[in-house]
């Protein structure tokens, strides 16, 4: 486990999140903020506009970790998606307040 302050590292292609991680990590959040729009199957299956169910995202992006939007820093219950420099900034401020 890491220390307080410390962030722990996961590579998705070797360590894929389960539907059971993926589901707690989702919790509240809206689920289609987690999916990839830029991944092939989301544009193949046309998700903007017809959005899989939570259930249906959940298992996969599980079964697809492209799917899932990266880079992706959780801290508590606040997540920060993609190339979020503002969002980023904010998390880690509030890692050392």
């Amino acid at each position: 486990m890491a220390g307080e302050g410390a962030f722990e590292e996961r590579e998705l292609g070797k360590a894929p999140m389960t539907t059971e991680e993926l589901d707690l990590l989702i919790g509240q959040h809206d689920y289609k903020l987690f999916l990839n729009a830029r991944n092939e199957l989301y544009r193949a299956r046309k998700m903007k506009e017809h959005p899989p169910t939570r259930a249906e995202a959940v298992k996969l992006m599980a079964a697809e970790t492209n799917l899932i939007k990266r880079p992706l820093l959780v801290r508590g219950h606040s997540v920060v998606f993609g190339f979020d420099e503002e969002g980023f900034g904010s998390l880690m401020a509030k890692r050392t307040a």
